[in-house]
């Protein structure tokens, strides 16, 4: 299973896709960061970071795993001894290229996007967000991946519609019913983030792994 995870790693390399969430994510950074927060408000910052990348999260996760074609990836589910192996392969993969995304981008953020670093709770709290907003961009964009949606057209849109009702519940007394995003920048930026991290954590948690979940009972049904 790491094989392939590491095969489909590769392969999204070699197809140059990975140079189109690289360049949004570049493109985000520079337009976020581009001039540093003011002390006090590097908390803030860093959290709509995590926020504002994730739909170019879940972009990525949604490539790699379109990159190998339907026939290769029955091939695959046969070399590594089932479906589940496969399906597990592959959410591995567009984890770890979402993690990576994750971090060149908060690694930008504490070089270049404020003016000092968060230190201690704080940062791991930082840490911690950024972790949840790669597994939320892995779960959306496996959801909307072409073994998922056979329609490009309705990939993307969905992909983007399902990032904004994210966005529009978590505004609402209905923030725990997704993904809380707007609640981890509210929390942040007015600095009771390590009080209510605890619960944002754990709903994150919880709502990505239903989608993780929904996406892998979805491949055993449709292949």
């Amino acid at each position: 299973m790491i094989a392939l995870a590491t095969f489909r790693l590769a392969a999204y390399v070699r197809s140059h896709r990975v140079y189109q969430a690289l360049l949004l994510t570049l493109a985000m950074l520079a337009i976020l960061y581009g001039s540093k927060a003011p002390r006090g408000a590097e908390v803030g910052v860093l959290t709509d970071g995590g926020v504002l990348i994730i739909p170019i999260l879940a972009w990525t996760a949604r490539s790699l795993l379109d990159t190998e074609p339907d026939p290769q990836r029955e091939m695959s589910a046969i070399q590594v001894g089932g479906r589940g192996r496969e399906v597990a392969a592959g959410l591995a993969a567009a984890f770890a290229a979402c993690t990576v995304l994750a971090a060149l981008g908060l690694g930008w953020a504490l070089l270049l996007g404020v003016s000092q670093a968060p230190r201690g709770r704080m940062l791991a709290a930082v840490l911690i967000l950024h972790a949840l907003a790669a597994l939320t961009g892995t779960a959306l964009g496996a959801l909307t991946s072409r073994a998922v949606v056979r329609s490009p057209a309705v990939s993307i849109m969905a992909l983007v519609l399902g990032f904004l009702a994210m966005l529009l519940l978590s505004t609402s007394s209905l923030h725990w019913l997704t993904v809380p995003l707007i609640a981890w920048m509210k929390a942040a930026n007015a600095g009771h983030l390590l009080d209510e991290l605890p619960e944002l954590a754990t709903v994150s948690l919880v709502w990505c792994l239903i989608g993780l979940g929904t996406y892998a009972w979805l491949r055993r049904r449709v292949g």
